[in-house]
């Protein structure tokens, strides 16, 4: 019987986008997307797909992206379909532009799966590149009732079993669970592969399938945040710079000390 794998992804501004382009609306609190600059799938959460092809490489399987979100831009969401994804589920609706509460999220997500039916792995990405708050999988393995592994770098399956190797600051730590359960993958776990022309030209003929909140069974009246962002700006910084000239070498080092021994620093 094919092992049924969910991946957890995230469509988020390119973290690699000049930081002259980043553009902050003070007063709906939101960060605007250069219009010039395509966002993209989060990295995290293609090492994610990687890890699931992978055990699809030596596993009968069959991984299913799904995702969460506005206004997605196909050809970017498309993309774990051209690396070897079988099917694409984009939760799409009105009531998710303002979804900032990572609970909510979690519980939209978990609907999702519900919805989807019987599974036996999901993936995720360790965090997203956009908030980095890391809080999404473990709330969706909390409310699933799942064992979570976070921050794989290797997922494995046996006889039932998910076998983790993550790094540790000591080395390397194996873990393992019994199926169901849900696993964080990070960056560690490698370049995750290129989609090749023949998989680009399979990923043009698949439509995503398109939830919205009536398909997964809530409202909008239930989406309601319970945290609020106060102020969203982009910090601004300055620097001062004193130069201390002594007659010579010496004698600037001495004056150094001075000033530093002065200002407590050392």
């Amino acid at each position: 019987m094919a092992l049924k794998i969910i991946v957890l992804a995230k469509q988020v501004i390119d973290p690699e986008m000049p930081l002259s382009a980043f553009r902050v609306d003070g007063e709906s609190r939101k960060v605007v997307p250069p219009s010039n600059i395509p966002q993209v799938v989060n990295g995290f959460d293609e090492n994610a797909v990687e890890a699931a092809l992978r055990i699809k490489d030596s596993h009968e399987a069959e991984v299913t992206v799904v995702s969460l979100g506005q206004n997605f831009a196909l050809d970017v969401m498309k993309k774990p379909l051209s690396m070897g994804a079988d099917s694409l589920i984009l939760l799409q609706d009105e009531s998710f532009q303002n979804t900032i509460d990572s609970s909510i999220i979690a519980r939209l997500l978990v609907m999702a799966v519900n919805k989807l039916g019987s599974y036996d792995l999901i993936l995720c990405g360790r965090q997203a590149s956009d908030w980095d708050n890391a809080q999404v999988p473990l709330a969706v393995a909390e409310l699933l009732g799942l064992p979570c592994i976070t921050i794989g770098n290797k997922v494995e399956v046996q006889e039932g079993q998910v076998i983790v190797e993550k790094q540790v600051p000591e080395g390397r730590e194996i873990m393992q669970a019994s199926l169901p359960a849900l696993v964080t993958i990070s960056n560690e776990l490698g370049q995750p592969r290129y989609p090749t022309l023949r998989g680009i030209m399979a990923a043009t003929r698949k439509q995503p399938i398109i939830w919205t909140t009536q398909d997964i069974g809530t409202t909008a009246s239930e989406l309601r945040p319970g945290l609020d962002i106060v102020d969203l700006y982009v910090p601004t910084t300055s620097k001062e710079c004193e130069f201390l000239r002594g007659e010579d070498d010496i004698d600037s080092g001495r004056l150094l000390a001075l000033k530093l021994r002065e200002d407590k620093l050392i």
